[in-house]
């Protein structure tokens, strides 16, 4: 079975390119992967259907850390729905090749799209775990949204995609929860041990309520019946497939396969017999004013459907067998008439019936495939549809008679009468249909004229009508097969079986009634447009719309109050919601204990107190650079305490993260104005400055209470000897970044990669330049006295220090050496690859402040993207590796090396993923620094122009440059 979905998953990703090669004739091609499926499903039949039928299980583990696994399973439900998913997915992808224009150029999206949506509700149907059977869910509505909106320049088909979209997710959601509630109850979220269990009680009826929520949304119920209409304006090989023969077959399924444990629920008959008889009514009164043939099926789908999860949850053995006989009749008429009307479409140029005439002596076939289907549709024998419907029937006189839990004899009788009455509604559309698409209308001066239809066009619905004709005469055989799914209910007082002839009964009373109470309907009605809504009447199509324009607007009227640029009211705004209700929950907490340690050291003390002064000055200081320096002995503070705690390592860190940090201050504050503006002490900045203290204390009473209530042993206590077993290092802070921890660092550097990207774009946005080297620029050098020395065009006479570059030019290189020494030394000692980054940065920071952006240029003459792209290959290079060596990823390996003269070489292989967080962060720094700096120096010289371009543009003695170098080296 795994072979299958791996099968289609490969169709799809080869699909595009295959269109390429053979335009539309692709879909034949596709067309094998379904048939061969359905071959492999038929031949499964003798195992998973009669009344000893077995479930036929597959299993691959996937995580087995969190037991996570790709369980799949194949019983008598699935394999129905698995025979329709792949059967009709089969005809359909063969009538896709006519269907298409030749040249159309969004072909290779449509038929990859389509493939990858047959394969995932192949997934669905045979799925064992209901956490997978969610995944393969949600991916259907991905793709019914991409095929639906085929054509994206059209709005109805964007709006259509975007409300199936909606609709179908939000039910998701909730479906999801129910599952968990499930699985927790259960024990298991495996389909079978849920089934087993059969948990009861408050929290399995909400669950059920849940999940029923999810089943209806699919299945376009009451009040969410209105997405499926819509999504009409799909191609019709769409309809034909997701609409008639899979994804709105998946709601039905789910409560297929979960009636036979939760039918007694008492949440459970009462919402699906109520809600499957008011679609039906519903979706029958709306089909019946439609004009477009292919929205008169589409409601007509509506109808049906309410008809199908009634029967379905009906949770009874008679109502089990009729369910299944209807989703296959259902799936073979309805596929069939979609295709039909893609074939007039097609030929005849219109969908309108008021247009349509006289089409049966020019497409003899198709009419009468219409004819035997929508026969089939109305209930008429000797057709599978006559055959279901009665099964549905007797089913419900069975129930009626004998009495089922939660649902009264009266009350099952009058959604038996509402059935009826749906079914009378059934036919009436069903001959608005054949009469508005075929026949000769008297007001219609010639008959509608039409184009040849090609035999393979025509060959997939009559395959589909052919199967509703013959099926009907295997009645009893298909009894038996379908045996292993009714089997799962109790037996009922009446033995449930389908026939084509059922006898002279109250089941064929009822057909009679439908067929002549619905011939009389259209006779009444088949000109009037009666039955449409009037403008006042709340449908839920326009309470939907009613609802997305009142969430927009309220979107905007939130965003306009809110997002106003006032990074002060942001910070408020998000420490209030903190205050509120993690900070009321903290001053309810009566579990504060535990013993707390105020110092280690009598050094901690003054520490802290110079950090906390720091803090206060820091908001009480009216120049901004002042501010900025204060801040900053709050985070050399930190570092200090680091120090007493006896972590170097995280000093380091702090230490240079706290300087890189100053720097990019000092590039901003350069725009800026020296002094914050001077306003009186409002209301505003008083409650500022309570939130900041409230903030405070909730912040520290949060780690004392975090602290006091640990009750397990700290995870961080197994790390030191991990560090040196298994990472193979002494440093357990560089350790556990790249090793016990590695796939959080994996995820932090790919943030950084996107953070510089960010940065970058918004800079040059905002300035409209960039910060990078300009090829078209050539740098002016100079050649000073020495040539390692060698720098760019420098910065204006006003802004230059000559000591400052000159220093720095003789201390950047020995910079980046101990930034690399870092990296290497940081697996038993302080560093590692964001430490040596770090300082490494630092290096090009100091460079491009003492001689501009030139300089840094000269300094570093790479682009900074290739260093974080090749920083982030890296890192995945070294992920990767261990898996062709038989290992996990990440796993880091030990190799010690005894080379002649140089000694023991202790070497770990996590090195190399520590070489990629090193390119990373130095890339990163080169990024902000160019973009940052670069772009504002850019903007600068765009109002000053006058840059000097070398020494000699100063009055500058030459000989004073060399007795400066001389004194310094």
């Amino acid at each position: 079975m795994l072979v299958l979905l791996l099968a289609h998953g490969v169709a799809a990703a080869a699909a595009p390119a295959l269109v390429r090669a053979l335009g539309r004739r692709v879909f034949l091609l596709l067309a094998v992967v379904p048939a061969v499926s359905f071959g492999w499903f038929v031949a499964q039949a003798p195992t998973v259907t009669g009344a000893h039928a077995r479930t036929l299980t597959e299993t691959v583990r996937w995580v087995p850390q969190i037991r996570l696994e790709l369980a799949l399973r194949l019983d008598t439900a699935s394999w129905v729905l698995a025979l329709l998913v792949t059967g009709v997915g089969a005809l359909v992808l063969l009538y896709c090749g006519w269907y298409f224009a030749p040249r159309d150029p969004a072909l290779w999206r449509f038929s990859g799209s389509f493939v990858a949506f047959a394969g995932s509700m192949l997934g669905l149907v045979l799925a064992r775990d209901l956490l997978l059977l969610y995944v393969f869910w949600e991916l259907t509505t991905v793709f019914s949204y991409i095929l639906i909106g085929h054509n994206p320049e059209r709005q109805a088909n964007r709006r259509a995609a975007m409300t199936a979209l909606l609709v179908t997710t939000l039910g998701g959601l909730a479906m999801l929860v129910g599952f968990v509630l499930l699985g927790d109850r259960a024990g298991s979220f495996r389909v079978d041990a849920v089934m087993a269990h059969s948990p009861a009680g408050t929290v399995t009826t909400v669950a059920i309520g849940l999940v029923l929520l999810g089943a209806l949304t699919k299945s376009a119920q009451v009040p969410f019946h209105f997405w499926l209409p819509g999504a009409m304006a799909a191609p019709t090989p769409v309809s034909a497939y997701l609409h008639a023969a899979a994804m709105v077959k998946a709601g039905v399924f789910l409560v297929m396969i979960l009636a036979p444990a939760f039918a007694a629920d008492p949440l459970w008959r009462p919402v699906l017999l109520v809600v499957g008889a008011a679609t039906m009514l519903l979706g029958g009164v709306r089909a019946l004013v439609q004009d477009d043939i292919k929205l008169l099926l589409a409601y007509g789908t509506v109808s049906q459907l309410g008809f199908l999860i009634a029967v379905a949850g009906l949770g009874t053995r008679a109502g089990a067998l009729a369910a299944v006989a209807m989703v296959v009749a259902h799936a073979l008429f309805k596929a069939a008439l979609f295709m039909v009307v893609g074939i007039i479409d097609h030929s005849a140029h219109t969908r309108d019936l008021r247009r349509l005439s006289g089409l049966p002596r020019r497409m003899p076939v198709t009419f009468a495939v219409a004819v035997l289907s929508a026969a089939s549709m109305a209930g008429i024998p000797p057709l599978l549809g006559f055959v279901a419907k009665e099964s549905v029937y007797q089913a419900f006189l069975d129930a009626a008679h004998d009495g089922t839990p939660g649902m009264p004899s009266l009350a099952t009788t009058l959604v038996l009468a509402a059935l009826v009455v749906g079914s009378v509604l059934t036919v009436a559309y069903t001959a608005r249909f054949l009469w508005g698409a075929f026949s000769t209308k008297p007001d219609l001066d010639e008959p509608t004229p039409v184009d040849r239809v090609p035999f393979g066009f025509a060959t997939p619905p009559v395959v589909l009508t052919a199967a509703t004709v013959v099926l009907a005469f295997c009645a009893g055989p298909m009894t038996k097969v379908f045996a292993g799914y009714d089997h799962l209910f109790p037996a009922g007082g009446h033995a449930a079986y389908l026939a084509l002839w059922h006898g002279l009964g109250t089941p064929l009373v009822l057909s009679v009634v439908a067929v002549l109470g619905g011939v009389a309907l259209f006779v009444v009605l088949w000109r009037r447009d009666t039955l449409r809504a009037p403008r006042w009447v709340p449908t839920a199509e326009r309470v939907y719309e009613a609802t997305l324009r009142g969430t927009d607007r309220l979107a905007v009227e939130l965003t306009g109050r809110t997002q106003r640029g006032s990074l002060p009211f942001y910070l408020a705004s998000i420490l209030v919601v903190v205050l509120l209700i993690p900070g009321t929950m903290l001053a309810l907490n009566r579990t504060w204990g535990g013993h707390y340690t105020w110092f280690d050291s009598a050094a901690q003390v003054p520490v802290g107190l110079v950090m906390a002064a720091a803090a206060v000055l820091t908001v009480r200081s009216r120049r901004r650079l002042t501010a900025v320096l204060l801040s900053g002995v709050s985070g050399y503070c930190t570092a200090m305490l680091f120090v007493l705690h006896g972590a170097p390592d995280l000093a380091l860190t702090q230490v240079l993260v706290e300087t890189v940090t100053l720097v990019l201050f000092v590039l901003v504050l350069r725009r800026m104005a020296p002094y914050f503006s001077e306003r009186p002490l409002s209301r505003g900045r008083w409650l500022r400055r309570g939130i900041g203290v409230l903030a405070g204390i909730f912040a520290a009473g949060f780690a004392a209470a975090a602290t006091g209530a640990r009750t397990g042993r700290p995870v961080s206590d197994l790390f030191p000897q991990a560090a040196v077993e298994y990472g193979g290092g002494r440093n357990i802070v560089n350790v556990t970044l790249v090793d016990i921890r590695a796939w959080d660092t994996m995820g932090e550097i790919s943030v950084l990669v996107v953070a510089a990207t960010g940065v970058a774009s918004l800079i040059f946005l905002i300035t409209g330049r960039g910060g990078e080297q300009n090829p078209a620029e050539p740098l002016q050098h100079h050649e000073p006295v020495s040539a390692w020395l060698r720098a760019g065009r420098t910065q204006r006479r006003e802004d230059r220090s000559i000591v400052f570059e000159i220093v720095t030019r003789l201390t950047f290189h020995t910079i980046v050496v101990f930034s690399v020494w870092l990296l290497f030394a940081g697996h038993n000692g302080p560093g590692g690859g964001f430490a040596g980054g770090l300082m490494c940065g630092l290096a090009l920071g100091v460079r491009y402040l003492a001689g501009g952006r030139r300089e840094l240029d000269e300094a570093a003459p790479v682009d900074a993207g290739r260093v974080l792209g090749l920083g982030l290959a890296i890192a995945t290079i070294a992920a990767l590796a261990p898996l062709a060596f038989g290992g996990q990823v990440l796993q880091s390996a030990i190799v010690d090396l005894h080379p002649p003269l140089i000694g023991d070489l202790h070497v770990v292989t996590s090195l190399f993923f520590d070489i990629g967080v090193y390119l990373v962060v130095v890339g990163l720094m080169l990024d902000i620094f160019r973009s940052l700096g670069g772009g504002i120096d850019a903007d600068a010289e765009g109002e000053s122009p006058d840059l000097p371009g070398s020494y000699a543009d100063l009055d500058l003695d030459p000989d004073d440059v060399a007795s400066v170098t001389q004194a310094l080296r």
